[in-house]
């Protein structure tokens, strides 16, 4: 009697569940009740002195506004509207004032931990060396985009995307806002192993309005730390080979390679690199045409390939990086001398400092600076150059 009374129990229990999970309305629940809403805000103060050229100042606030709902089916989908406000258009600064759609794909969350996104989207592998968002600017680099992402394998991330599409920083009717292109991105990753974190990569670059950012590039890379008491040693070695694809003009093979070390101490740290961008006896240099060009080679960008001398006789950047982390306050320095790698050109150098406070969890204000000076004369690069940004961050 008394079995058959917790059965009736158990029955009616489930049976309530049952009707309380029919009666979930799943569009209320992902459009609603699971979805996300971010807002941020970026205001930005940037100067720019050029020697020869001029001096440019701008001001401008970025809003984003991303929406992302919950799963339905294994389904979801995210969008991402950006605008920009400027007091003004000034050439030599790289933010426009715009508004338009920075994001927008639908994701599907696959068997074996795969993940599939077909849209516009954020791409951004290993240090974005060679495929990145450029962050930095206030109008990100996307891509219109099918990818797909396999975590099945403990420590291994396999990533595959076909890129027809590169949504770059330029304003619309720049003639440089949009690549069309047939671009195939293969990036393997294995961090398994206790001392190093290890990648291999295919791009298959086909830019179908610059044929000359058309490139195949492959590639390997290292990094990992080793702890030692209360030091920390980190390394860095990469290597890759490029050669023209689609309908680039040149016929050439370049390669590139770095290797980086260094160490850091409580709240002190120091980097030592040297990178190398090759050059095919001057015909063409390697590119790097997906890149978050802004993080390397200088924060003044003088390296933007495409002028006389930033292409065909390749870049050599020995540079060393300094931080500190003091009362919150996120310190850096660093230092880079250019020299080419085709010739004897003298292209540069370069330092730079920012620092940045992060506080009251959704806030943060920086300054960063940068002077580049003493490149040889009568090449695209060669003006001595100095910029300045002031910037204020919220993140909701």
């Amino acid at each position: 009697m008394k079995l058959h009374a917790l059965s009736l129990a158990v029955l009616a229990s489930l049976s309530a569940s049952a009707l309380a999970t029919e009666s979930v309305d799943p569009l209320k629940k992902a459009f609603i009740d699971d979805s996300k809403v971010n807002v941020q805000f970026r205001l930005r103060y940037e100067d720019v002195d050029v020697a020869n050229v001029d001096e440019q100042n701008q001001t401008t606030l970025r809003t984003r506004l991303t929406y992302q709902t919950g799963d339905i089916y294994n389904l979801f989908a995210l969008a991402e509207v950006d605008d920009v406000r400027s007091t003004d258009d000034e050439p030599l600064i790289a933010d426009y004032e715009y508004t338009q759609i920075n994001q927008a794909f639908i994701g599907y969350r696959g068997p074996a931990n795969t993940l599939a996104q077909y849209g516009r989207q954020r791409i951004l592998l290993d240090n974005q060396r060679f495929v990145g968002g450029v962050g930095f600017r206030q109008n990100e680099q996307t891509y219109d985009a099918f990818s797909v992402k396999n975590t099945a394998v403990e420590g291994l991330t396999a990533y595959y995307a076909y890129v027809n599409n590169v949504n770059r920083i330029f304003p619309e009717g720049s003639g440089k806002d949009e690549h069309k292109n047939e671009t195939h991105l293969v990036n393997v990753n294995y961090k398994g192993l206790e001392f190093v974190k290890l990648s291999g990569y295919v791009y298959l670059i086909d830019n179908v309005n610059v044929a000359a950012f058309s490139t195949d590039t492959y590639g390997v890379r290292a990094t990992g730390d080793i702890k030692l008491d209360k030091l920390k040693f980190n390394y860095e070695a990469e290597y890759a080979q490029q050669s023209e694809a689609g309908d680039n003009p040149v016929s050439y093979s370049a390669s590139y390679y770095k290797l980086g070390a260094g160490v850091n101490f409580d709240a002190f740290g120091a980097k030592v690199g040297y990178e190398v961008l090759g050059s095919d006896d001057g015909k063409a240099g390697f590119i790097t045409p997906l890149a978050t060009l802004h993080a390397f080679n200088g924060w003044t960008d003088k390296f933007l390939f495409g002028g006389k001398g930033n292409w065909e006789n390749g870049i050599v950047d020995t540079h060393l990086i300094v931080t500190a982390k003091v009362a919150g306050l996120k310190l850096l320095a660093k230092y880079h001398k250019f020299d080419s790698d085709y010739g004897d050109v003298d292209m540069g150098k370069e330092w730079g400092v920012s620092a940045t406070y992060p506080f009251a969890n959704h806030y943060s204000v920086g300054l960063k600076y940068a002077s580049f000076s003493g490149a040889d004369e009568g090449y695209a690069f060669s003006n001595d150059t100095d910029k300045l940004w002031l910037t204020f961050q919220a993140k909701y």
